[in-house]
């Protein structure tokens, strides 16, 4: 059942995408946050952290690009990040309306950034949810769970592009795949 448009406009859909030390965050850190609305008029934040944790793997410093050393010199304070990432939330969203979580592979950035908003600000503003673009991808098209890599998604909704692994800049193409999706969407019902 298709959500009715007064409920659409109680919720705003904010795309994000992360880059990480590691698979999970117990034992590695949240690098990078990219965030952004979906929409005509969108907004972006980008914050990079200093890492929290020593551990990382080479597979996830190689996907990112991103340096430990870098962040630790350079890098915000996860507290302050998250502080900044959640008034960012505050400016974009309007009062009674719900930020919704927003990702492609929606449980590992959700993990990270839940761990994060509950570790360093005892809250989390999305809540416990969070919109899986490849789940979504699935249900619109009635896909295999197989067919929904980002190669897949791409031929029918972005043109064939790449990840290029910077937060900000996925988090961008994700959010131009879901509005794609939202007009199929549309169109179909």
């Amino acid at each position: 059942m298709r959500p009715s448009e007064p409920a659409r406009e109680r919720e705003a859909y904010i795309v994000i995408d992360i880059e990480a030390s590691g698979p999970n965050p117990s034992q590695y850190s949240m690098l990078s946050i990219g965030a952004c609305t979906v929409g005509e008029a969108r907004k972006t934040f980008y914050v990079e952290l200093q890492p929290d944790k020593d551990a990382f793997t080479e597979e996830a410093m190689a996907v990112g690009g991103l340096s430990m050393a870098r962040l630790a010199d350079e890098g915000l304070p996860p507290a302050k990040a998250m502080e900044e990432f959640a008034t960012w939330l505050e400016e974009v969203v309007p009062q009674g309306v719900q930020p919704v979580f927003v990702a492609f592979n929606a449980p590992f950035d959700w993990m990270f950034v839940n761990d994060y908003f509950h570790r360093y600000l005892e809250y989390n503003p999305f809540g416990h949810a969070a919109l899986d673009i490849k789940a979504y991808y699935m249900g619109l098209h009635g896909v295999a769970w197989s067919e929904t890599s980002l190669r897949e998604i791409s031929l029918r909704h972005a043109e064939q592009r790449e990840l290029a692994h910077h937060a900000l800049s996925d988090a961008i193409d994700e959010a131009e795949i879901l509005e794609a999706m939202l007009a199929v969407e549309r169109t179909s019902f």
